[in-house]
This record gives C-alpha cells, structure tokens and sequence, in this order.
C-alpha cells in the first residue's frame, strides 16, 4: 500500500536527499535524458528549502520514497522563470508553480501521479493562488533517443484541466546522457485556473 503525505517545511527540508536521488535516478530516461549528480541536486533543490509556501508530497512504500512531487509560488523560482511569463496575462503572484513528478517506473499507473497534482492544487488553492502551472521538455520528434512506445503525457495533463500557454517556454539547461557538456532545453508551460474546492 503507498501511502503519499504532504511535507513542508523541515519535513520537506529532510526529504530533498532523498527526492534528488528520485529525480536522478527518474530522470535518467525520455524525455529528460538527464545526467545528473548529487552536488547539482542540492543546489537545484534549495530552493524549496528556502520557500515557506513549498510543498513536497511524497509517495511511500512503508519508510521508502519511491516517487515524489514538489512545488512552490511561482515568484519563488522567477529568477530561472520569469522570463517564459512576460507579456502573459497572468502575474507571476497569482501562479503556483508545480515542478517535478518523479515515480518509480513499477509504481506507476495506480493513480499517484493525480494524486501528486491533487494535494499540490489543493495546496496552492488554500494559500490563495489562482493559476497552477508546470513545464514540459520539448524534444524532436526525430530525436535519435526517443523510444519507439514513448507515450506523452498530455493526455493525462489535459484531462486534468492544463492547456499550454501560447509563448510561454523557459529554457534550462543540462547534460543529456553520453554528453559532454550541458545544452540548452525548452520546456513548454502548462497552465489551468484554479476553480474553488
């Protein structure tokens, strides 16, 4: 049975060990591709440390986190995102920010990731925000890696309610597996309004 909690705080500070080990091990396949290494997460994830409205819900088998799912206001990652916003209708103080969902690849498929995006909007309705967003890689459809049975996400993403936002890609960097040095990404914002509980 998994069980998922909702962690903020130090709870969520206690945690980040353990979800950048998720998020490199997650990761590592399409459509992220992503070499990563322990230094870099601890970086990357400082900023939910830093956050007082940052949220991690994380998913359990007994004491083991086998998936996770973290997110924070907007405002609080403007730095790397602000620029994807410009000329949006939407201000970057009404937009909580959904980031990373990472599963293990045995623990999908039994409802944890709606229930990742379940207890985050919930989050981010109580604190007042009215938009909820995450992004996408974007990768070509010719990209000598993508698997042959690779199936997007975006019709579980639109079920739930999400739509891109017209113009609104960030860029992020990384370095792909194989790779010798970090490129550049697009990733494209999802976003839905976020109706009274």
């Amino acid at each position: 049975m998994i069980e998922t909690r909702v962690l903020t705080g130090a709870a969520l500070a206690a945690a980040l060990e353990d979800v950048a080990r998720l998020r490199i091990e997650v990761f590592r396949d399409w459509p992220y591709l992503y070499d990563g290494d322990q230094a870099y997460e601890r970086t990357y994830l400082q900023a939910y440390r830093d956050s007082a409205r940052a949220i991690l819900v994380g998913a359990y088998d007994g004491a083991r986190l086998v998936g996770a799912s973290t997110g924070a206001p907007l405002g609080d990652h403007a730095v790397d995102l602000a620029a994807a916003f410009a000329g949006q209708a939407m201000a970057l103080e009404e937009v909580f920010y959904c980031a990373e969902s990472v599963l293990l690849s045995s623990y999908r498929s039994q409802g944890i990731g709606h229930r990742f995006f379940d207890l985050r909007e919930a989050h981010a309705r109580r604190m007042g925000y009215v938009w909820s967003a995450f992004c996408a890689v974007e990768r070509p459809a010719d990209h000598p890696d993508r698997p042959k049975a690779y199936r997007p996400l975006d019709t579980f993403w639109t079920a739930r309610g999400y739509r891109p936002l017209s113009g609104a890609v960030a860029s992020f960097s990384w370095k792909d597996l194989g790779q010798a040095a970090e490129t550049a990404k697009p990733l494209q914002f999802w976003i839905r309004r976020l109706e009274e509980a």
